[in-house]
């Protein structure tokens, strides 16, 4: 076996990182303080919300603001299966029901056909996710939530600065949680961060966040210690400076591998909805045939590659255990056959050209 040549993924963290956390160090600040604040509100800003509360993870924005909704037992949250567990698991934290719809081919998002039929008198919101760095069709996700009174909160966790008819994603539901994992289109080491218009479910997800507490020591609620540190923010305020030139080297070397993969066999290349800005998380194709045949050529290659995502989740172990169930016959499909390749900004033509030129060598051979 080769060795990787073109990692799947690779962090970029410059000098101005390095010295804002030095500075953080040396300010003697380095739990939650005005680094925090600061990028709380620089990030919201960003994406076109008023508020933003940022937290130690993706996936703890995720539990806070389903709490901060006042989601809880007995009642249930429409999904897509085609997602990291995260997405699901934040839904069960708080004692609720993930049902899971199915989803766009295309886009591999939560396909909002499949909603209706899905709620019921216990549904309270409406979770679509954001995959892949594009967004779901949100004027139809949103008007089915208002027709039948439910909220929508964004699963964002790969979407920075992407957009829907010109809005940015993290600004189209009532609230958007946001990852800032070291893989993420931005990177904070580990972090989140919810972002809202809406006054209460800020109040809310602060004191969720921190043990309940709304003054120290005084809890009124079971809370979490889910709060983001000043380190964290630190390298995050540096990272809102360069996501943009970030997001558009994403879109170019995504264009360069379109365009070099469009005509080949076996392949079909990510697409992108009329009106929406996909920044690339992932890079993600389907192919013909046995999956594993692909990635054992392009490993060979030295492509590095990843499946996002391999197990629906109504299918992992631990969700048929609890007895949640689904059908999502396209999610389904796409789990057996999808591979993400190298997309990141550091990426050189020369790395493109491997990457494009391996997965025409596993097309010459398995197609």
């Amino acid at each position: 076996m080769s060795d990787i040549k073109v990692p799947i993924a690779k962090p970029i963290i410059g000098q101005e990182e390095i010295d804002n956390v030095v500075e953080v160090l040396k300010s003697g600040m380095i739990a939650q303080g005005p680094k925090v604040l600061e990028f709380e509100e620089k990030f919201a800003s960003w994406v076109g919300a008023k508020y933003g509360v940022a937290t130690n993870s993706g996936t703890s924005a995720l539990h806070v603001a389903l709490l901060a909704a006042g989601i809880g037992a007995g009642d249930e949250v429409i999904t897509t299966p085609f997602t990291f567990i995260a997405s699901g698991n934040s839904i069960v934290y708080t004692g609720a029901k993930p049902v899971f719809g199915d989803i766009d081919l295309n886009t591999y998002t939560l396909d909002p056909s499949t909603i209706e039929a899905l709620i019921t008198d216990k549904t309270k919101a409406i979770m679509p996710v954001q995959l892949y760095g594009q967004s779901a069709d949100m004027d139809a996700i949103s008007e089915i939530a208002e027709k039948h009174d439910l909220l929508v909160i964004e699963d964002a966790a790969q979407a920075h600065g992407a957009t829907f008819d010109g809005k940015k994603v993290g600004s189209l539901g009532d609230m958007a949680c946001f990852s800032f994992y070291p893989t993420k289109n931005m990177t904070t080491s580990e972090g989140g961060i919810i972002t809202t218009d809406n006054e209460e479910f800020v109040e809310n997800a602060r004191i969720f966040r921190a043990h309940g507490s709304r003054v120290k020591y005084n809890h009124d609620d079971i809370g979490y210690n889910f709060r983001m540190t000043d380190i964290s923010a630190a390298i995050g305020l540096a990272q809102l400076n360069v996501i943009d030139d970030f997001n558009k080297k994403r879109a170019e070397n995504a264009d360069y591998l379109n365009n070099g993969l469009k005509d080949v066999e076996g392949v079909i290349t990510p697409y992108t909805r009329d009106g929406s800005k996909h920044v690339y998380h992932q890079y993600t194709i389907r192919v013909e045939g046995n999956r594993d045949d692909w990635i054992d050529i392009l490993t060979q290659k030295g492509i590095g590659t990843g499946i996002h995502y391999p197990i629906p989740l109504y299918i992992q172990p631990v969700y048929k255990e609890l007895g949640f169930t689904g059908s999502a016959p396209n999610a389904e499909i796409a789990a057996s056959s999808v591979i993400s390749l190298p997309v990141h900004p550091s990426l050189t033509s020369d790395d493109l050209d491997l990457v494009v030129e391996a997965v025409k060598s596993a097309s010459d051979k398995l197609v």
